[in-house]
């Protein structure tokens, strides 16, 4: 077992830290996994930078977080591990696929809000990256709430929104729309607008684009408050975005954080990314 001399660097005064003194494809002590612990609760979105991160590290640090998902759009999954998923705008012959590598991802949204076993912690590592563009942009939905008026806040409590990963998906230019099967293995699901983080106990604004609409509410009036709750939620002040570089290993709080990927040259430049998702509600201690 490794035990880091780990150092905290907040990237922003918003979100996010660096961590520096950590070597993620070795095994860490639970001193050293503690803290990170605690900084992955008080930053929301920690970065590694410098990482040399095989399939087989990165699954294993993953994992420690918990058990990872299987996602329903099994396009992106890796061959032979149904767990890890790459988004390159490459096919296998190494041409352009003609598209963004991930067209849900230009949209903000929070991983995996569409199922009702949501996730944890998302992990991304950067295995090529384009001469421009491609950076990730995060917003803060303990702050996002904080900026609600009281009465908008009132209004929220209890307030349930629809998640349907196959209305998202209608809504980028995604040349490979949700298949039959896709679609029922993915039903849309209601979760409360205002999340009470399980750990930390603090609110936040739980929606982003996934959401198509409030539960109860007329379909065009749940869609214009949908949307303007995430209008407000995705404000630069609420923001930390992210510049790639090569091997960076980029993780997140999805119970507190909306992203979204920007745009690049997909069509003559490369931009390969190896992400796992843990599924859950906390993260485990280790003695």
């Amino acid at each position: 077992m490794v035990t880091a001399a780990l150092e905290v660097k907040p990237l922003s005064p918003v979100m996010g830290a660096e961590i520096r003194g950590v070597d993620l494809s070795q095994p860490l002590s639970a001193q050293t996994w503690n803290a990170l612990r605690a900084a992955y609760l008080q930053y929301q979105v920690l970065a590694f930078r410098d990482q040399d991160l095989d399939e087989d590290q990165h699954q294993a640090f993953a994992q420690r977080f918990g058990e990872l998902q299987v996602h329903v759009l099994n396009q992106y999954q890796k061959r032979g591990n149904p767990r890890v998923l790459v988004i390159t705008n490459l096919k296998e012959d190494g041409t352009p696929i003609g598209e963004h590598p991930d067209p849900g991802a230009a949209i903000w949204h929070t991983d995996g809000s569409w199922s009702a076993r949501r996730p944890l912690a998302t992990m991304l590592y950067s295995m090529h990256k384009p001469k421009w563009g491609g950076e990730t942009l995060f917003a803060n939905m303990y702050a996002a709430y904080d900026g609600l008026s009281e009465a908008m806040q009132r209004r929220l409590e209890g307030m349930k929104a629809v998640h349907d990963l196959n209305y998202s998906r209608s809504q980028t230019n995604a040349k490979q729309q949700m298949t039959e099967e896709q679609r029922r293995a993915a039903p849309p699901v209601e979760h409360e607008i205002v999340r009470v983080h399980p750990e930390t106990g603090r609110k936040a604004i739980y929606l982003g684009q996934h959401a198509s609409h409030i539960a109860g509410m007329p379909l065009d009036a749940g869609r214009a408050l949908v949307n303007e709750l995430n209008a407000h939620a995705t404000q630069d002040k609420y923001r930390y975005d992210h510049d790639w570089r090569l091997h960076d290993f980029v993780m997140w709080d999805n119970r507190c954080v909306l992203h979204k990927a920007t745009e690049f040259d997909w069509m003559k430049d490369v931009r390969i990314l190896r992400r796992t998702t843990t599924l859950g509600e906390h993260i485990p201690a280790f003695s």
